[in-house]
């Protein structure tokens, strides 16, 4: 049995479920049937991410609203900080932090996010 290569063009995709290729735009399958996902909207972002996968929106988010719990240490990669808040966190102090490393989040350049937590 001899197989055949199948090359998609530029404005063509390879179906999710079956494989067959279908145009860019397609939304359903021809073939099987199937919905086709679509691609995220453009600009619908929480902003550039580290290499590591972090984005400085986010971690400035969970700092404001869970930083008394030290959630935004956690998601930095931070566990032992991120424990230390835990066990601190009925004194309220690590939610005062928090919220202050929540601003520092926010007013920091991308750059220098990337450079501290990248």
């Amino acid at each position: 049995m001899e197989t055949a290569v199948r090359t998609k063009g530029p404005d063509q995709k390879f179906c999710k479920d079956c494989g067959e290729i279908i145009s860019m735009n397609a939304e359903i399958c021809p073939k099987c049937g199937v919905r086709q996902f679509a691609p995220p909207p453009a600009g619908i972002t929480l902003g550039p991410t580290s290499p590591a996968g972090r984005s400085r929106i986010a971690a400035a988010v969970f700092a404001l609203l869970l930083g008394g719990l030290g959630i935004h240490k956690f998601y930095l990669g931070q566990v032992g900080m991120g424990i230390l808040y835990l066990i601190f966190c009925w004194t309220f102090i690590p939610s005062i932090v928090g919220f202050i490393e929540g601003i520092i989040y926010l007013t920091m350049s991308d750059e220098a996010f990337v450079r501290k937590y990248g």
